[in-house]
C-alpha cells in the first residue's frame, strides 16, 4: 500500500499531462473557431459556457473527487466491500443531480441568458450542451472510481479522446451552422451553438471508452475486493456528506467567471454598450486571455486530484510525516512550473497572441500581460483547495472562496462602474480572487498541520531565475524578429532558449535538491543528465 500511494506525483503527473494536451487541444481547436465564429460568437459561446458549468458544478463537477475520496478512504480501512457500494450510490446521485439540471437548463436557458446574463444570443448555444451534464454526472463516477485507486490512466485517456472529438466536431459545427444559418438574425448565436455540439459529442465518446474499461475491470476483479461493507444508507450518507461540502466549494470557487459576465453584461449594457460588442470584448477575455492563462493551472488540478487520495489514506494511517512531505513536494513542483510560464506568458503575449489568433491588438496584449500572475495565484488556490479537501477541512474552502468573491465583486463593480476600467477590471478582478483564496488557505494549512511551506526554494529562487529567463526570451525573440522577420520563427527560437535558461538556472541556484529531483516524475534520468552536464 505503502508503494502504491508514494506514486501520487506520478500518477498526478500522468494526470496532468493530459491535462496539458487537453488543454492544447483545446488551445489548438479554439485558434480556428475564434476566426469562424470571431469575437462575438466567441462571446457567446464562453457565456454559454460559463452558465453550463455553473449547472455542471452544482449537479456532478465533485463527483470524480467525492468517489476517489470514499473509495481511498475504504482502501484505507477494513471494509473493502464498500467500494462497489461506493460506486453504485455514485452512479445513482449522477444519474438524478445531472439529469435534473439538464432539464433546468434546456428549459431555463432563455430566461437565464436574457435576464441574469444580458446575453440573449447565448441561449441557444446553452441548449446544446446542457446534456453534457447529465453525460459527465455518470462518467465522473467512472473516473472517481479510478483516481481512488491511484490509477488516473483511465482519466487521463478517456479526456484525451474527449477533446479530441470535441474539437473536431466543434471546429465543423461552427462552420457549418455559420453557413447554414447565415440568413438568419443571429448567425453568431447559430455558430456558438455548433462548438457547444463538439462538448456534447466529445462527452459523449469519452464516456463510451471509460464505460467499455470499468466492464473489462470489474470482469478482471470480480469478487476480489472482499465481502465487508458497511450499509447502502451509511455508504450513501458518506458519499453525500463528502459531495456538499465539494460543491459548495467549488461552485463559490467557480462562480467569479460567471459573475464576471453577468456584472460585465449589465454594468456595461447600462453604459450604452451594444451586445456585439460586449461579446465582443468578453470574447477577447474569456476565447483569449482565460483560454491562454488555464493551460498550465492544468498542471496544479491533475496534482489536487491525484494527492487527494494519498492524503486521505495517509491520514488514515495516522502518518502526518507524509502527508506534509506530500503538500510540500506537490506545492514545489506545482510553482517551479507555473512561475516560468506566467513569466514568458506575460513577457511574449504579443507574439503569442498574433501566432495563435492573428491577433497584433495592445488591447487583447495588455490584457495577457496584466493578467499573466494569475497563472501562479490559480495553481496556488487549486493545489491548497486540493489539500484542505484531503485533510477534511472542505467547509474552510467554502468559507475562504465565498470571502474572496465577496471581495472579488465589491472590486470588480467599482472597477467596471465607478472606475470605467472596462475589461481591464475583469483581468485584475480575476487576480485578486486567486490571490485572496491562496493567502486564506495558506494560514489554514499552517494552523492545522503545523506546517509551513518552505519559501526560498519553492518561490523566491524560481522567480528570480524565471525574471532572468523572461529578460533572455525577450531579447532572442527581438534579436531573431530583427534578423528573421518572422513571428512563428523568433517564438520558435525564443522559447527553448528561454526553458534552457530557466533549467540551468534552477539547478545551479540549488532550488531543486538531488533528492527532490529524483522524486519527481522521469526526476531519475534527469538527474543522471544533470550529473552527466555537470550541473549537479
Amino acid at each position: 500500500m505503502g508503494k502504491k500511494n508514494d506514486n501520487y506525483l506520478v500518477q498526478g503527473s500522468i494526470l496532468a499531462a493530459a491535462g496539458i494536451v487537453v488543454r492544447l487541444i483545446g488551445l489548438f481547436y479554439k485558434v480556428p473557431m475564434t476566426r469562424i465564429l470571431g469575437d462575438e460568437g466567441i462571446g457567446y459561446y464562453n457565456t454559454a459556457y460559463e452558465i453550463y458549468n455553473i449547472g455542471l458544478i452544482l449537479s456532478s463537477y465533485s463527483l470524480p473527487l467525492a468517489v476517489s475520496k470514499q473509495i481511498a478512504k475504504s482502501r484505507g480501512g477494513r471494509k473493502k466491500g464498500d467500494i462497489d457500494r461506493v460506486f453504485n450510490c455514485g452512479i445513482a446521485f449522477g444519474a438524478v443531480t445531472g439529469g435534473v439540471m439538464t432539464v433546468l437548463l434546456i428549459f431555463g436557458a432563455d430566461w437565464i441568458a436574457s435576464s441574469i446574463f444580458n446575453s440573449p444570443g447565448s441561449a441557444l448555444p446553452l441548449k446544446v450542451m446542457a446534456p453534457t451534464i447529465l453525460v459527465f454526472a455518470v462518467m465522473g463516477v467512472f473516473r472517481g472510481f479510478f483516481q481512488g485507486r491511484g490509477n488516473m490512466i483511465p482519466t487521463s485517456i478517456s479526456q484525451i479522446i474527449e477533446q479530441l472529438v470535441h474539437a473536431g466536431v466543434s471546429i465543423w459545427a461552427s462552420y457549418d451552422f455559420m453557413k447554414r444559418f447565415a440568413s438568419q438574425p443571429n448567425p453568431a448565436s447559430y455558430g456558438a451553438a455548433g462548438g457547444t455540439l463538439g462538448t456534447f459529442v466529445g462527452a459523449l465518446a469519452a464516456f463510451a471508452f471509460l464505460g467499455v474499461v470499468m466492464i473489462a475491470y470489474r470482469h478482471g476483479h470480480k469478487g476480489r475486493e472482499g465481502e465487508r461493507h458497511s450499509s447502502y444508507r451509511r455508504v450513501a450518507m458518506g458519499l453525500f456528506l463528502t459531495v456538499v461540502p465539494i460543491i459548495l466549494s467549488q461552485t463559490v470557487y467557480q462562480l467569479s467567471g460567471s459573475v464576471d459576465n453577468s456584472m460585465f453584461g449589465l454594468i456595461m449594457g447600462g453604459k450604452g454598450f451594444g451586445e456585439q460588442e460586449r461579446m465582443e470584448l468578453l470574447g477577447i477575455y474569456s476565447g483569449k486571455y482565460r483560454l491562454l492563462t488555464n493551460v498550465p493551472v492544468a498542471i496544479a488540478t491533475s496534482l489536487g486530484a491525484s494527492m487527494i487520495p494519498s492524503i486521505v489514506t495517509s491520514r488514515a494511517m495516522q502518518k502526518n510525516g507524509a502527508v506534509r512531505r506530500k503538500i510540500y513536494m506537490t506545492i514545489k513542483f506545482n510553482m517551479l512550473i507555473a512561475i516560468p510560464c506566467a513569466v514568458g506568458m506575460g513577457v511574449l503575449a504579443s507574439p503569442i497572441l498574433q501566432l495563435l489568433f492573428g491577433d497584433s491588438r495592445e488591447l487583447s496584449a495588455q490584457l495577457l500581460m496584466m493578467g499573466a500572475s494569475a497563472v501562479v495565484f490559480f495553481s496556488l488556490s487549486t493545489v491548497t483547495n486540493a489539500v484542505l479537501q484531503g485533510i477534511d477541512l472542505m467547509a474552510k474552502s467554502v468559507t475562504h472562496s465565498a470571502i474572496s468573491l465577496a471581495i472579488h465583486v465589491v472590486l470588480v463593480y467599482l472597477m467596471l462602474d465607478k472606475l470605467n476600467w472596462g475589461v481591464y477590471g475583469l483581468v485584475l478582478g480575476n487576480v485578486t480572487f486567486a490571490l485572496v483564496v491562496c493567502v486564506l488557505n495558506w494560514i489554514s494549512i499552517g494552523q492545522t498541520m503545523r506546517y509551513r511551506q518552505e519559501v526560498i526554494t519553492t518561490f523566491i529562487l524560481p522567480a528570480a531565475v524565471s525574471a532572468v529567463m523572461g529578460a533572455a526570451a525577450f531579447g532572442v525573440y527581438h534579436l531573431v524578429h530583427l534578423i528573421l522577420h518572422s513571428n512563428a520563427l523568433s517564438l520558435l527560437v525564443a522559447v527553448p532558449a528561454a526553458m534552457a535558461v530557466y533549467g540551468v538556472g534552477i539547478i545551479k541556484t540549488r532550488a531543486v535538491r538531488p533528492r527532490e529531483l529524483k522524486e519527481m516524475p522521469m526526476g531519475g534520468r534527469l538527474l543522471r543528465l544533470c550529473r552527466k552536464l555537470g550541473l549537479m
